[in-house]
């Protein structure tokens, strides 16, 4: 899971090593070798899964979904797979475009909150309870927040060279990418409930596929270099297609709070990497409020780690979900 979180967290310093790729552009090949990248994964993974016996084909498909299911995973006649699927797709998307509006420090934490919207969804959707640590935790993540950016806003009001409009927008973006991974998370916990099979992975793969194809005519035409297609190409590989295979093997023997601790590496080693590799250095405001954020995310997963027993795993490309 290490590993995964390291890889996942080299997106904002290579973007900002690209020379000409605009906008929707690097969402587009991000995305597209992402897709290509699991097209050419799962059906092996899914082969050696089935030559292992842990993963069985579903009955009653015909032809064309029962190959779509056998090789990629991919369920048609399942509406939370089409759902879970858009949720990606605005996830690449949001991410891919708030980087290039602001730093990768506020697109890191702002992504950080991830667990503690899924816990308001849930909360409002599913109608499970929130433990008063998580109630505080949120508001200890929403004062790091506003402190952060009062700051940030404080400081561009009294500088007419910063620009205000491109850390709101990015800001906005950015948001995109949690609450979608809420609706997303939400979504497949509800249909697995309910004794339906939900692959996250394929999910994954459908996500890249309607990111390319919804970014397509805004990237056009194309303006990236062969050096700028090249480093795409490594984060649709290296960031996304291969983590999320890790992730899927990790999801099979560590339990949900476990994995949310160890994601919050991802902003760490982000930051760290945009700092080191691309110079760009977060300011004290970022790093203070951002701290009260990770800090009241770690606590309350380390707390729920503590007290709780029997946390069910999200399935992925098992055919079954298994309690601890």
């Amino acid at each position: 899971m290490v590993a995964a979180t390291l890889m996942w967290s080299i997106a904002g310093v290579v973007a900002r090593q690209l020379e000409s790729a605009a906008r929707f552009e690097v969402t587009f090949w991000r995305s597209a070798f992402a897709a290509l990248s699991l097209l050419v994964i799962l059906p092996l993974w899914r082969a050696a899964d089935r030559a292992a016996g842990v993963l069985a084909d579903e009955p009653g498909q015909g032809v064309a979904s029962g190959f779509l299911h056998r090789h990629w995973g991919v369920l048609p006649s399942a509406p939370a797979f089409w759902i879970s699927g858009v949720c990606w797709s605005v996830m690449f998307t949001a991410f891919m475009l708030a980087l290039t509006f602001t730093t990768v420090a506020n697109v890191l934490i702002i992504m950080a909150v991830g667990p503690l919207f899924t816990a308001l969804v849930a909360r409002v959707a599913l109608g499970q309870q929130l433990a008063t640590r998580t109630w505080l935790a949120i508001v200890a993540a929403g004062l790091g927040i506003v402190y952060m950016y009062g700051v940030q806003f404080l400081r561009a009001f009294s500088n007419p060279a910063i620009d205000t409009g491109n850390l709101v927008i990015g800001s906005l973006i950015a948001l995109c990418v949690p609450v979608a991974g809420a609706i997303n998370w939400t979504v497949v916990q509800r249909s697995q409930t309910q004794g339906h099979k939900i692959d996250l992975v394929p999910s994954v793969l459908l996500g890249g596929v309607i990111s390319s194809l919804t970014t397509l005519l805004a990237a056009w035409p194309f303006a990236a270099t062969h050096a700028d297609i090249a480093w795409l190409g490594l984060l649709g590989l290296v960031q996304l297609a291969i983590p999320c295979a890790l992730a899927v093997v990790c999801a099979r023997s560590l339990k949900a709070p476990e994995v949310s601790l160890l994601a919050l590496l991802e902003v760490i080693f982000g930051i760290l990497l945009a700092w080191l590799g691309a110079g760009e250095t977060p300011g004290p405001a970022v790093l203070t409020g951002g701290s009260v954020v990770i800090g009241a995310l770690f606590i309350n997963e380390l707390l729920g780690w503590r007290s709780r027993s029997g946390t069910p795993r999200i399935q992925t490309l098992q055919a079954r979900t298994e309690p601890d």
